[in-house]
């Protein structure tokens, strides 16, 4: 299972009911943040959450609403007495801007450790998650992230039996683990079928429109896509300033094949964004308004 919390749905400012745009998934033990903009370490405590099982933090780019929460996210993780290392994952130039924020958090109990972003695409595996950032079109180089939780095989106890595999090892190899012993080697692949049904989630925000999208939002069991802009008439303003209306996320969701659509990273004059979601739900049907704290557990499919 992993469960997953919108933290704050804002865009460039927090308003008194909206805080900025961040995502917290959890899954294991293990928490993954999807950009820290102002209020978020509030959100969390309003959602009930803790900030001490935060392992991975990914940022989307350097704009003040998307990384500027992050000194208050890492003091109060000092403070609850975290020692283990931290990972951040971001665009070129994240360990120099995270090290400024830093001024004011300069002494910290845990390690930071940093993977920096060069290419168009990119997996990194971690704890359990698959994380791929995708490059996407704004003003500056901002990035994308389809999260996956693969599932392997179900384990085939005949054939383990019939290859005489030791029961000792049927764990491991159950776990994907290759086992050498001094008279053979055994494979996972030798005791599993072909692998299921993960789960995926995929966040954008920021961008225009773009084929990296489709493609890394493909078949996702969630897609949680910028809004910043509600009526027709604001399609100008969105191609100025490299974001999205809401018919076009609904047009992404839908090339995409995706199972579900929320909406995010509002502009500050859209009050209510539900008022426009009919809509977006002549394109894409499973479309629904982001909201702050608006939560979700996504299962295994039962096989």
């Amino acid at each position: 299972m992993l469960d997953l919390c919108l933290l704050g749905t804002g865009g460039m400012m927090p308003l008194p009911y909206r805080w900025l745009t961040s995502l917290m998934l959890r899954y294991n033990g293990s928490s993954l943040l999807i950009d820290c903009g102002e209020g978020t370490q509030i959100t969390i405590r309003e959602k009930g959450w803790s900030f001490n099982p935060i392992d991975i933090i990914c940022i989307t780019h350097f704009h003040g609403d998307h990384i500027s929460g992050l000194p208050g996210i890492l003091l109060a993780m000092g403070n609850a007495e975290r020692t283990e290392p931290l990972t951040m994952i971001g665009p070129k130039g994240l360990e120099k801007v995270v090290r400024s924020l830093r001024v004011i958090a300069p002494e910290l109990p845990f390690e930071i450790r940093f993977i920096e972003l060069t290419s168009p695409q990119q997996q990194i595996r971690i704890n359990g998650y698959v994380i791929d950032a995708f490059r996407v079109n704004h003003r500056i180089t901002c990035y994308g992230y389809s999260v996956s939780i693969e599932r392997t095989g179900l384990f085939d106890v005949q054939r383990a039996k019939e290859q005489e595999i030791p029961l000792m090892y049927w764990n491991r190899l159950q776990k994907g683990e290759t086992i050498q012993t001094e008279e053979k080697t055994y494979t996972p692949d030798m005791v599993l079928g072909p692998a299921r049904k993960g789960i995926k989630v995929c966040y954008v925000t920021d961008t225009r429109p773009t084929d990296s999208i489709v493609e890394n939002a493909r078949e996702a069991d969630l897609f949680i896509c910028e809004g910043m802009y509600c009526e027709k008439g604001d399609i100008n303003n969105a191609v100025k300033y490299k974001h999205m209306t809401f018919e076009e996320a609904g047009k992404l969701a839908k090339a995409a094949n995706v199972r579900e659509l929320w909406l995010t990273h509002y502009s500050p004059a859209l009050n209510r964004p539900e008022q426009y979601i009919d809509n977006v739900r002549k394109i894409f049907p499973n479309t629904h308004p982001g909201k702050d704290r608006k939560s979700r557990e996504l299962q295994f499919e039962e096989q």
